[in-house]
């Protein structure tokens, strides 16, 4: 079998790990192999916060959201493509932008939304979340048997 220029990788074709595919269902149409490293996210703790930082290159602002609900934050991420567009200049040989969605959530604990600090700027969704106090736990170990 020849490796096709048309893929990912000129090698995609010739080295292809079947197990993979099998496994992890193939390659994603919105980012192909890709798809693993989409909103890869950086969480940094302060003193007072928790300070995400996820990327989502190619999304604009308008096509991102976060939900809050049941104490998991949710960023999701929707991304369409007009493919009745026409091309006056010509046609086109290899199409790799699709539609699609992604999402990731993160359990944050009973947190009001209005405290969720959140702004969207070249591609990076950066999300200020307020630190809970932590719960007292009872001194005593004793267990009652019944």
């Amino acid at each position: 079998m020849l490796p096709s220029i048309f893929t990912e990788n000129l090698f995609d074709d010739f080295f292809d790990n079947t197990f993979e595919k099998n496994f992890f269902g193939g390659s994603n149409p919105l980012y192909g192999k890709h798809a693993k490293n989409l909103m890869k996210t950086d969480v940094k703790e302060t003193e007072t916060s928790y300070k995400l930082a996820i990327d989502l290159p190619g999304f604009k602002k308008d096509e991102v959201s976060v939900e809050l609900k049941d104490g998991y934050l949710t960023v999701s991420a929707a991304k369409g493509l007009d493919k009745d567009e026409e091309d006056k200049d010509g046609r086109f040989i290899r199409q790799e932008r699709y539609a699609g969605a992604c999402s990731r959530s993160f359990y944050v604990g009973d947190i009001r939304p209005e405290d969720v600090q959140c702004k969207y700027e070249f591609g990076v969704l950066k999300l200020t979340l307020p630190k809970q106090a932590p719960k007292a736990l009872e001194t005593s170990t004793r267990i009652a048997i019944e």
